[in-house]
């Protein structure tokens, strides 16, 4: 119970950590633009000169606040990941068996679960892996998460942007950077988020604005299989993101000529399309049984890797 109040007070921390840091972006945003609207030319060079410290000063602290909470985040998430995969024992002989049926050592300790934020198990052994011919719902449920980045990636380089990802590791919050032909540095960032049936909430939205704040990018698009909540959804429209749910990503690859969404459905089944890839290493999982039956993905390159992901049986 103490450890529950422990990490409530810490979450709310962090979000007043991250409301600061809005706030003091806004106050410089405001300090640095008002002086444009004053017609006194001699209160107006007062003001500016005045105003420019203070607002600097503003967005920088900001920003740094903002970056503070996503360093602090992500240290929280690493914290309270679950140690061990449920289960497991180590006192019946009967289990060391088990193990190692399942192809993790019998002297080694169970994976420690740590759950990557994408709805991994939509891909599964028993999955119906007859292509689709055309785009539809359908090729979301069955590729893998990494395959819909791709997809993502492709669809903006098509529309004449040029972009740059990283296969695995942390990625600070962004999947994909678009840079223009016309311009130096980043122009925008996407988020991608393979997800079944659960909504992307305004927690996520106001994360995500948070990376493009930090670096100073007034674009950006929030990629999902899945749809937003009405607060999230309004959130993206204030603050200049394009959030693209599945029905407008479909609607999108229905825009491109049928050659481009032919090839855009051959990144979709490229490979081991329906099977996970491991976030942390970038290789793709292999099928695990706990002691329950119950089946999972593990990295292949476990013990040096335990990340692990659920994994949900496709519906007939």
């Amino acid at each position: 119970m103490a450890r529950r109040r422990t990490r409530k007070a810490g979450g709310k921390a962090l979000e007043k950590l991250f409301e600061t840091g809005i706030g003091a972006l806004v106050i410089g945003a405001v300090l640095l633009l008002l002086p444009q609207f004053l017609s006194n030319p001699m209160l107006k060079q007062a003001f500016e000169r005045g105003a420019r410290m203070p607002a600097w000063f503003a967005l920088v602290g900001g920003a740094l606040f903002i970056a503070l909470h996503l360093i602090l985040r992500r240290l929280s998430r690493q914290h309270d990941a679950p140690r061990h995969e449920p289960g497991w024992t180590h006192s019946h002989p009967s289990e060391l068996a088990r193990r190692a049926h399942s192809g993790f050592p019998a002297t080694e300790t169970p994976p420690i679960s740590r759950l990557i934020p994408h709805d991994a198990g939509m891909a599964a052994a028993e999955h119906d892996r007859t292509r689709e011919t055309a785009w539809s719902a359908k090729v979301f449920q069955q590729i893998e998460w990494r395959r819909f980045e791709a997809v993502c990636e492709q669809l903006f380089a098509q529309g004449g942007f040029e972009t740059r990802t990283q296969s695995h590791g942390p990625d600070g919050g962004v999947d994909i950077w678009l840079h223009s032909k016309n311009a130096d540095g980043p122009a925008a960032v996407v988020q991608c988020k393979h997800w079944g049936s659960k909504p992307i909430g305004v927690k996520q939205m106001r994360e995500f604005f948070g990376v493009m704040a930090s670096h100073k990018l007034q674009r950006g698009t929030y990629a999902t299989t899945s749809t937003f909540t009405a607060d999230a959804a309004q959130f993206a429209k204030d603050n200049g993101i394009s959030a693209l749910d599945g029905e407008r990503l479909l609607a999108l690859i229905a825009t491109r000529t049928p050659q481009e969404q032919e090839q855009l459905l051959a990144v979709a089944y490229e490979g081991e399309y329906w099977r996970p890839t491991c976030a942390s290493c970038g290789v793709k999982m292999v099928e695990r049984s706990s002691r329950g039956g119950s089946r999972f993905w593990g990295c292949r390159d476990y013990p040096k890797c335990r990340s692990t992901l659920p994994m949900r049986l496709a519906a007939a």
